[in-house]
């Protein structure tokens, strides 16, 4: 699919973006755009990568015009741009909007008016039962692309989104917290010893993107399925794997923190295509003459379960070693 095509990836120097460009760089894509608005970030890849095939643009999904310039003879779009840091957006709520709706409002929008064939949303967890400022910004865009993608013609730019769990040692994750404190000799920092988490790989959420370009029609939102754990657990994984005799200190939830995450909504499981690997949950495409709104329900829906980080395969202390292990992130860690 993506021989001789160009990619734009929002977001393209978080950690998501390096992933994607570490697959792509040895295969036959014609260019991959780098669209983000850090310049000290841009110039950094741009050194460390010294590739042709990748090109540079500073804009802001919150700005319509500079999206839609830098998407002029684009294929493909990766929408990873986000502020993803709960606390932030606790803080900002209306920057989350910003940036989490607004832009992918102007990133759907730029894209079908630039005849952009395919765009995947990157979503989270988090937005399934929101709590917290940064979950419900993106279940807007959740919302925001499936009501869009009613309006698109057959011929049309096709837009879809994935949502996933935490994505083990991407930048501002726990793993990455825990390892510090752990070279520091200082105590490793757990809110809730009981709290669960999906656990992913940056390879996995690529994995998955490109699953949903393969596979995607009109709105649908795919879903990987994920084993967890608990912090407790991960954090005794990483002090057996480090060797270390760093206590753990219980420090309380964090403002607009859930005890576990779900990645499913009972509702949305009423519906949900299995694809061994993936669910793929389909588009509401009923419109507003519909009777179910007002007279008629579905029953059934009540017997479900969501799927949540709390009734998913939980992972023991040794599985999660051995599911470390397999990060680079961490294998440089342990060599270092």
């Amino acid at each position: 699919m993506f021989d001789d095509k160009v990619l734009m990836i929002t977001g393209g120097t978080g950690s998501f973006g390096h992933t994607v460009l570490n697959r792509f760089l040895d295969t036959n894509v014609r260019e991959i755009r780098i669209f983000s608005r850090d310049e000290k970030k841009q110039e950094d890849m741009r050194i460390a990568l010294a590739n042709d095939k990748v090109k540079f643009y500073i804009g802001d999904v919150r700005d319509y015009t500079s999206v839609s310039e830098a998407l002029s003879g684009v294929d493909y779009i990766f929408h990873a741009a986000a502020l993803k840091q709960v606390p932030s957006c606790e803080f900002y709520p209306m920057e989350a909007v910003k940036t989490n709706v607004i832009g992918t409002e102007n990133v759907l929008n730029a894209a079908i008016a630039n005849g952009v064939k395919r765009v995947v949303v990157l979503s989270t967890d988090k937005a399934v039962y929101p709590i917290n400022a940064m979950g419900i910004s993106k279940a807007m865009a959740e919302k925001i692309m499936v009501a869009r993608s009613r309006m698109i013609p057959e011929t049309g730019t096709v837009v879809c989104a994935t949502r996933y769990g935490n994505v083990m040692a991407s930048r501002g994750s726990v793993i990455p917290l825990f390892v510090g404190q752990i070279r520091k000799g200082e105590p490793i920092t757990v809110t809730d010893p009981n709290m669960t988490r999906f656990l992913m790989s940056l390879e996995d959420s690529v994995d998955l993107v490109l699953h949903a370009f393969e596979h995607a029609r009109q709105g649908d939102i795919f879903v990987q399925k994920a084993p967890a754990s608990t912090v407790a657990d991960l954090a005794q994984a990483l002090k057996e794997l480090f060797g270390s005799a760093s206590p753990v200190k219980v420090i309380g939830t964090r403002h607009g923190e859930k005890l576990y995450e779900s990645l499913i909504s009972r509702e949305e499981m009423a519906k949900a295509e299995d694809m061994a690997r993936y669910f793929r949950i389909p588009a509401d495409n009923r419109d507003l003459n519909y009777n179910k709104y007002f007279v008629e329900g579905e029953a059934h829906i009540s017997e479900l379960d969501d799927y949540t980080s709390h009734n998913t395969v939980r992972l023991n202390v040794a599985e999660i070693k051995q599911l470390l292990m397999t990060l680079d992130y961490i294998r440089k860690e342990l060599d270092a």
